[in-house]
């Protein structure tokens, strides 16, 4: 049900920040990897996004999309700045609603909108609060879920977690992260919604800001702690594990992993896969546009909407 990483410098051999995620939707569906150039737009003007329209920007970036066919927005994706986002499926304790922006809508939105990854934050939250998230997430059956984020630029690195319009955020300063389909944030977080904690309060599932443990409180069905053998124990353990000598070719064997399930075959299956590394220098972005990244290369993509003729390593 898809898995994203990102490893900062320190732990990384060559002083980048890698990014990963594998997109795991249901078997059949078609996922593309789009360039879009960046546009300036008149004033009024309205984006279509899946179920609602909203004021577009006067000016969106570029970005390179990996997403499913039948949506405006993306699972994935990088923008002319060297700013990526991946989301996540999560289901919480706050009610679903029909209606709203998808978490693939908003990671769009962000990418279009937004020069680094705190301002991408900044942007997600802002269309949260204004729009909220809502609306059918599968193309021939029903599927509804909340979202989490990570969001990465050369510079810097944040966690977003979301429950209905509720969320926190926490930044990444050091090692490796990895978030699946589990809220993870544990504390208080770094940012939150103003009211996330006395709501918490008022509905009696803290005491206050002290005992607060986002994930416990709003994980439906419970907070589950991941055993190494499930996706989310594998992920963050292979990161780990490889803290300090971190590599483009580390990041595509997690995503082609079989004992996780990381690499996902069956009803759900991987349809599209994104590693990027950002520095100051340069970032660069390769994807899988096809099911099974264990059978695929990695192909570079460029915001001049072509792959480039190489690949990072072999199919394992």
């Amino acid at each position: 049900m898809c898995d994203t990483f990102v490893a900062l410098p320190d732990a990384t051999l060559n002083g980048d920040v890698i990014f990963g995620k594998n997109s795991d939707r249901p078997q059949g569906e078609i996922q593309d990897v789009v360039t879009i150039p960046a546009r300036n737009y008149s004033l009024g003007e309205l984006v279509n996004c899946t179920y609602l329209s909203i004021p577009q920007v006067q000016r969106t970036l570029g970005v390179i999309l990996s997403k499913p066919r039948w949506m405006w927005g993306a699972e994935m994706g990088a923008n002319e700045c060297g700013v990526v986002i991946g989301n996540e499926a999560v289901w919480t304790t706050e009610a679903y609603s029909s209606t709203g922006l998808l978490g693939m809508d908003l990671l769009r939105l962000a990418l279009e909108r937004s020069h680094t990854a705190r301002l991408a934050l900044d942007c997600l939250v802002e269309l949260l609060e204004q729009y909220g998230q809502g609306g059918n997430c599968a193309e021939h059956f029903t599927f509804n879920y909340h979202n989490s984020f990570i969001i990465a630029d050369p510079r810097e690195a944040w966690v977003l977690e979301t429950a209905g319009k509720y969320w926190i955020a926490e930044q990444i300063t050091s090692g490796t992260r990895s978030i699946s389909n589990d809220l993870s944030i544990r504390n208080q977080g770094d940012l939150r919604h103003p009211q996330l904690i006395p709501y918490a309060i008022e509905m009696g599932w803290c005491h206050s800001e002290k005992d607060f443990d986002f994930a416990e409180i709003f994980s439906e069905g419970g907070l589950q702690i991941p055993s190494h053998d499930s996706r989310e124990g594998r992920v963050k353990l292979l990161c780990q594990l490889n803290e300090g000598e971190f590599t483009l070719d580390t990041a595509q064997a997690i995503l082609r992993d079989h004992k996780g399930n990381i690499c996902m075959h069956g009803g759900f299956e991987t349809t599209g896969s994104q590693i990027s590394s950002l520095s100051s220098e340069r970032c660069e972005h390769w994807f899988i546009e096809q099911p099974h990244p264990c059978e695929q290369e990695y192909k570079q993509k460029t915001f001049s909407n072509t792959f480039v003729q190489h690949s990072i390593g072999k199919r394992i």
